[in-house]
């Protein structure tokens, strides 16, 4: 049975490229015999509304457009208990990274048209629905940098980000609980992560997995400014992990406390100031990749 897609796309992503990124695909299903239906984003609210309706009416909802579109289709596709296409044209696209998405449109389309659905985990912060990673103090700093950089080349926006945010940086003391387990931490930053990748490729938390029900907590301890931007290269190929400022831990749910305001983030997104609880929703949305790698094999 060939499928049928609802393109939601918001047409800011990317720096307005996400529009164009949606043509080619759109032609090639198409093209393969697939009725697709595109809409431009009215808006969070709408666009989750739109998102609903087109999953409980069957269609594949495609979410065209960076790891803030994914965001805000997420949780009402998961809701309606839909499936959910991703066409990756935003500044950062972790979570389509991590799922091993392509860009190339008529590899894309091939994927949209014929992979197997696959259920991949989520995390519940403060009322949302969370894909990528929950975070807390340098990048929760860098994430409204980035919000202020449109100017920048997007390739940019990001390192540019970091190295303000690090610049400015003064360590703060987290509470960090991890089912049940009290961490008292003196920190540059605390990251919740579900997926390996944040801030446009940093492979922050190396071995997580988006489908095992666990998520990967990465304290970055407080250390001098100069050693955090000599550092901010090692995030990219993960062995950042390696350092004694850095400590892993892994579990369920995961409270996050400070005595200072400190606002958190979920994948590029303001949500609340701390306290705040993120809790692992295993196999919570279905989406449309590539198979996950096998582990642990021979």
């Amino acid at each position: 049975m060939t499928r049928s897609f609802h393109c939601l796309v918001n047409p800011l992503s990317g720096g307005g490229s996400a529009p164009g990124a949606v043509v080619p695909v759109t032609r090639l299903l198409r093209d393969a015999g697939a009725q697709v239906r595109v809409t431009y984003s009215p808006g969070p609210v709408g666009c989750a509304d739109l998102a609903r309706r087109a999953a409980e009416a069957g269609d594949v909802v495609v979410a065209v457009g960076g790891d803030g579109m994914l965001a805000s289709v997420a949780a009402a596709v998961s809701q309606a208990g839909g499936v959910l296409g991703i066409v990756p044209s935003g500044r950062g696209n972790d979570f389509a990274r991590m799922l091993g998405v392509p860009a190339r449109p008529d590899v894309l389309a091939d994927l949209l048209l014929t992979a197997a659905p696959r259920p991949v985990d989520a995390v519940e912060a403060a009322g949302r629905l969370v894909l990528g990673s929950v975070y807390a103090g340098v990048d929760s700093d860098a994430s409204a940098v980035v919000d202020r950089s449109h100017r920048l080349p997007r390739s940019l926006q990001y390192p540019y980000a970091a190295l303000r945010a690090v610049a400015r940086y003064t360590p703060t003391c987290f509470t960090v609980t991890v089912d049940g387990e009290r961490h008292d931490e003196r920190a540059a930053t605390v990251v919740v992560a579900n997926s390996a990748y944040y801030g446009a490729g940093m492979r922050i938390a190396p071995d997580a997995v988006v489908d095992d029900g666990l998520l990967d907590v990465v304290v970055v301890r407080a250390a001098s400014r100069l050693r955090l931007v000599r550092a901010l290269p090692r995030l990219y190929d993960g062995s950042h992990v390696d350092l004694d400022e850095v400590l892993v831990l892994r579990g369920r749910e995961v409270t996050l406390a400070s005595d200072e305001r400190v606002t958190a983030y979920g994948d590029g997104e303001r949500l609340v100031p701390l306290p705040l609880t993120a809790t692992v929703r295993p196999a919570a949305l279905t989406v449309l990749a590539p198979p996950a790698p096998v582990r642990g094999g021979a």
